[in-house]
């Protein structure tokens, strides 16, 4: 008996510990970009040292990946919250709740803009399989969500809608924040930028595909 509470103790330790961690990449995140945000950077946001991060994190991929799940299982908790309580959908009211809980996710939409490839193989298989956990379950509700809002799509026309959707929303926060250097560039090109929003897009883009 004993030796069960010493476990369950240090698994709420260990779990604790990774959630600080991930916060402090979080504050972090905000204002630094993947390449400039180190280990030793972290480790100033945490109570603990460098070297204890790597008794949760063997990569600094693998934090950013914790962090990334963490976003998709705050924008499923959105998903299902207009799940439980919109009984029926019109198109521009499932356009309008969609835009809007990704308007909320900024953090989520800029990991996503970056390499998920690199990140995705410097990372264990189990730190890869938790975060497609989270993945795959937010594209669950989605589903449902599209079979609400139209119970007469088959699971081919809604899988196609998700396979237009999903890759869609990665470009989302490129084409939502440009900077002053990408807007002189584009100036310079002869190209004039049209600012977008991550709503404007989001919505617009749910209208066409529905």
């Amino acid at each position: 008996m004993k030796e069960v509470v010493k476990t369950i103790k240090n698994n709420d330790i260990s779990a604790k510990r990774k959630e600080e961690i991930v916060l402090a990449l979080e504050k972090l995140y905000k204002k630094m970009s993947f390449r400039d945000i180190t280990i030793k950077d972290i480790a100033k946001e945490t109570t603990f040292t460098r070297a204890s991060i790597y008794n949760y994190f063997e990569t600094k991929e693998e934090i950013f990946l914790a962090l990334y799940e963490k976003e998709y299982y705050i924008w499923n908790d959105d998903l299902e919250e207009i799940l439980k309580s919109v009984k029926k959908f019109t198109k521009t009211s499932f356009a309008d709740k969609i835009a809007k809980t990704l308007e909320k996710r900024v953090s989520l939409l800029k990991l996503m803009a970056m390499n998920n490839y690199d990140m995705e193989e410097n990372s264990r298989l189990e730190c890869l399989t938790s975060f497609k956990v989270a993945y795959l379950k937010t594209i669950d509700t989605f589903s449902k969500l599209l079979s609400k809002f139209n119970p007469l799509l088959s699971n081919k026309e809604i899988n196609e809608i998700i396979y237009m959707f999903f890759p869609f929303i990665y470009a989302l926060y490129p084409y939502s924040h440009v900077t002053d250097k990408q807007m002189k560039a584009m100036e310079l090109a002869g190209h004039k930028w049209n600012k977008n929003t991550i709503y404007k897009l989001t919505y617009n883009f749910m209208m066409k595909i529905l």
